[in-house]
């Protein structure tokens, strides 16, 4: 230290002057890096370099708002519950029109529920259903073209409803993955698992294998008791059958995915070592993002309302945190079954909406959803941080009548403490 500082040291701890010995800490710059500065950073401010694909969420490729558009030319009897449409598949495009599979469900009654559930009345949303799909020229009118995947007869898995149906194509010729229940949804729980058809056009006919096509865990294994949601991608060769489990249960049940591959549409299809690969999310929505595999993980578990990226199809990280996520989307993905090494990504496909009219009336609406998860498109309007909602949005979601009891309780007490 030279002379002048020493002297400025002195005065500063004599109370002369106020400065300091030290030199200052480099701040962080004004105008926001592109890049990863070199200086010490708080962990806040290296994820926001590490973790994500920019910065600032309107230069990240794997961020986007969610539009979302009635779809026209589908009836719901007036939405009394009788009707559902749920679950669609991806959205492929096939003779000069586009094509979506889903869970069709028309019933005398909307579902009551395990216990009052008959040969005609559903328990579930998904129950005594079939696969339908529609086709439409400009993905926001449709015409609904009739039974794709119906129920086997018994004794065959999925006599009693098949459901939650999704597409590959491979080698000129299309299969579905979807599952099949036997008995009404909620006696045991969900116990349905994965069959596949197989068809020459997206028109069918199908025909069904009958085969279990991912076998349940073993004993005490995390997918022990469901294998539900499977979403095929064609990816470094293979066949990647996304799927889910539910399991725990204590108390409430955790959903998380896995993952299965295989080298062709039939089998055998091998689990990752790794499962589960998403420790969160409800539905299975994927999709080819450049060299990796991008991922929609909605609802449940810590890291929900998140988009995840892995470069291997396996190891995802969170890539971007976002709202309003499309519940069991189906995009269009143009690339999904060519191998792509540079995956183009996504803009809008088709997801549901459930309980239009309420539970008494329970059913699931299709709707359109637009996006910005695409190399080819900027759209600033879809790179927006917030969404206004009205007052009455905020009121739903008010508190129930326990909640309302326990904070009576919690007055009275403390009133009763302040005599």
């Amino acid at each position: 230290m030279n002379i002048n500082k020493k002297l400025l040291c002195v005065v500063a701890s004599l109370g002369l002057v106020f400065t300091s010995c030290k030199t200052t800490q480099q701040s962080f710059p004004f105008k926001l890096p592109t890049e990863k500065p070199n200086q010490k950073l708080s962990k806040a401010m290296q994820r926001n370099y590490d973790n994500y694909m920019a910065p600032r969420p309107e230069e990240n490729e794997l961020y986007t708002q969610f539009k979302y558009t009635e779809i026209k030319g589908l009836d719901y009897s007036n939405h009394d519950g009788t009707i559902t449409r749920r679950d669609p598949s991806k959205v492929i495009f096939e003779n000069g029109k586009y094509y979506v599979y889903y869970t069709h469900r028309q019933t005398p009654t909307p579902p009551k529920g395990a216990k009052l559930a008959t040969e005609t009345i559903p328990s579930a949303d998904w129950d005594l259903a079939e696969i339908w799909y529609a086709t439409s020229k400009d993905g926001f009118t449709w015409e609904e073209q009739g039974v794709a995947i119906p129920r086997p007869p018994k004794p065959n898995i999925g006599n009693r409803s098949v459901a939650t149906a999704d597409i590959l194509k491979w080698k000129g010729k299309f299969y579905m993955y979807y599952q099949g229940f036997s008995e009404a949804s909620g006696t045991r729980g969900d116990d349905c698992p994965v069959l596949m058809s197989y068809a020459d056009s997206p028109d069918g006919p199908w025909t069904a294998t009958n085969q279990i096509v991912i076998p349940n865990g073993p004993k005490d294994a995390w997918d022990q008791y469901s294998i539900h949601d499977p979403y095929p991608l064609v990816y470094k060769g293979k066949i990647y059958l996304y799927y889910k489990s539910d399991f725990d249960g204590k108390p409430n049940l955790v959903r998380m995915q896995g993952l299965a591959t295989a080298d062709n549409p039939m089998g055998p299809f091998t689990k990752n070592p790794l499962n589960p690969v998403l420790g969160s999310g409800h539905e299975t929505t994927m999709f080819p993002f450049k060299e990796g595999i991008a991922a929609f993980t909605i609802r449940d578990g810590n890291e929900h309302n998140t988009i995840q990226y892995a470069k291997d199809g396996i190891n995802f990280d969170i890539a971007s945190v976002t709202e309003l996520m499309p519940d069991a989307a189906g995009p269009f993905i143009p690339d999904a079954f060519t191998d792509t090494k540079d995956g183009r990504g996504i803009t809008w496909g088709i997801s549901h909406l459930t309980t239009v009219n309420g539970w008494s009336t329970n059913h699931a609406i299709l709707v359109r959803f637009d996006c910005d998860l695409s190399q080819d498109v900027n759209d600033p309007d879809m790179k927006k941080t917030h969404i206004y909602t009205k007052p009455e949005d905020n009121y739903k979601q008010g508190l129930n009548p326990k909640q309302k009891a326990r904070i009576a309780e919690e007055n009275a007490r403390i009133l009763k403490n302040t005599k």
